[in-house]
């Protein structure tokens, strides 16, 4: 039987995030209309909190080292329709919609994942 502490950060309706040793939780942006994965990345507690204090989708850039709100540049903005913590709250799913032309990859394309692995190891595009 889990702990007390497990237990409420597993089965209670507490939002704990648990965020890892790098300080970041993983989140998975989703279109909230079709249900398609947009892209995925990381928050630290700041992307989290201007996250929820706006409405519009902020991420940590690990590649950068620092805060950055989606879509600032490009017109990409992520607003958030809702939040679904997973079961030990290390990973959030953001039904989001798209400002912008709708994409969400930096390449221009709808979903970061336009890619598939093929039987023969190469990877072919999906969109």
């Amino acid at each position: 039987m889990p702990s007390t502490d497990a237990a409420e950060q597993e089965l209670g309706l507490t939002f704990r995030p648990k965020f890892g040793a790098d300080g970041l939780v993983t989140a998975v942006a989703v279109d909230d209309a079709s249900g398609e994965i947009l892209m995925l990345a990381h928050m630290d507690r700041e992307a989290l909190a201007a996250t929820i204090a706006t409405g519009e989708v902020h991420y940590f850039s690990r590649s950068r080292g620092e805060l950055w709100k989606k879509g600032e540049t490009s017109g990409q903005i992520q607003t958030v329709r809702r939040i679904l913590v997973d079961c030990d709250q290390d990973a959030l799913v953001l039904r989001v919609t798209v400002g912008g032309d709708g994409g969400a990859c930096h390449t221009g394309a709808r979903s970061c994942f336009y890619r598939a692995l093929g039987a023969d190891g190469a990877l072919q595009r999906v969109d």
